[in-house]
């Protein structure tokens, strides 16, 4: 009844997750009323901010019947002065669910052992699996099946993100690549995963850019994840060989090729992180130019709407599964 990491489901449950994801954006697009859960509370725990995954849980919320309370990190003592199992204990007696986008996969892994209720994974360092369902969502609606594609991701390959990505497309037998400088590859033990939980995808860990060629989906992340330290003039310069543009682009070779990205994305210096970037290292952009960026700026988007429908399918099939556990 928990959603908290990709490798806790089998190809056959994340297919059907995407496709109740599927219609509820066509109940959604209908304007079709679907309240199922009417009555329901559920708490939003955000150690780390967001745009995307707040505005996703709580419209979800919404339009399934449900209240959402959110807990900001100025808002709740988690791990500081109550323990997270004691936290889990008294939201578990309130709320119905808890959401949680924080730092360590152990506080999500607590969280659903002592709450008593389901739990959702918002993002953690190790995974981030809501992500995952909205983009491979987005990846069946513009390719129409997920047969015989392959992915690559192409920078920080030691993320949550490229974790995710392998992992999942792994379960669902998509190819796929993971582009890389070596420092930061994936680690041994996600690479393990992924073979364990493989059902005939080929997967492939590389630092040679060249391995973009015949992508069919071509995907990047942020350079800097939420609340890691380190010199970024030198991961930039690590990782400025591996940035989405148009030479990158020529490489691919693919003219069905999309790009997508999770955001916030530094294309521009329209943002003052953007601004700093320039004013600091003269760049404009960073993981994917403007250029590329605003080319495939339609899918991009979709995908970041597409949370809000994989969400709710996630929090519906959590509710439903409790309810026919022989626990309830």
């Amino acid at each position: 009844m928990h959603f908290l990491k990709e490798i806790d489901f089998t190809k056959d449950q994340l297919l059907d997750l995407l496709a109740l994801s599927a219609q509820f954006k066509a109940q959604k697009k209908a304007g079709e009323a679907h309240r199922y859960l009417e009555g329901k509370n559920i708490a939003l725990i955000f150690e780390k901010s967001s745009t995307r995954t707040r505005s996703a849980f709580t419209v979800a919320a919404q339009d399934l019947g449900m209240q959402a309370t959110y807990l900001g990190a100025g808002e709740i003592q988690l791990g500081t002065k109550e323990s997270v199992a004691d936290t889990a204990k008294v939201l578990g007696s309130m709320f119905d669910g808890i959401e949680y986008r924080g730092f360590s996969q152990e506080a999500v892994e607590t969280l659903a052992k002592e709450s008593g209720v389901p739990v959702w994974n918002g993002l953690t360092d190790t995974w981030h699996p809501t992500q995952m369902i909205a983009d491979f969502l987005t990846i069946q609606e513009q390719f129409g099946s997920l047969e015989g594609l392959h992915l690559v991701y192409i920078g920080d390959g030691r993320n949550n993100m490229a974790n995710s990505l392998l992992v999942t497309s792994a379960i669902l037998g998509v190819d796929v690549t993971i582009v890389a400088p070596k420092a930061l590859q994936p680690e041994a033990e996600i690479v393990a995963l992924a073979q364990a939980h493989n059902t005939g995808a080929k997967l492939t860990i590389t630092e040679d850019t060249a391995a973009v060629a015949g992508a069919d989906i071509l995907y990047t992340d942020v350079w800097l994840s939420m609340g890691e330290t380190v010199d970024f003039k030198e991961r930039i310069d690590l990782l400025l060989p591996y940035q989405i543009n148009a030479d990158l682009m020529q490489k691919v070779a693919n003219p069905q090729a999309i790009v997508m990205h999770c955001l916030p994305a530094f294309h521009d210096t329209k943002t003052l992180i953007g601004q700093e970037m320039f004013e600091k290292y003269g760049l404009e952009a960073l993981e994917i130019t403007d250029e590329v960026f605003q080319a495939h700026s339609d899918v991009i988007f979709s995908e970041a709407e597409n949370r809000m429908h994989s969400i709710k399918a996630i929090m519906y099939q959590s509710f439903l599964q409790q309810k026919n556990s022989p626990k309830s």
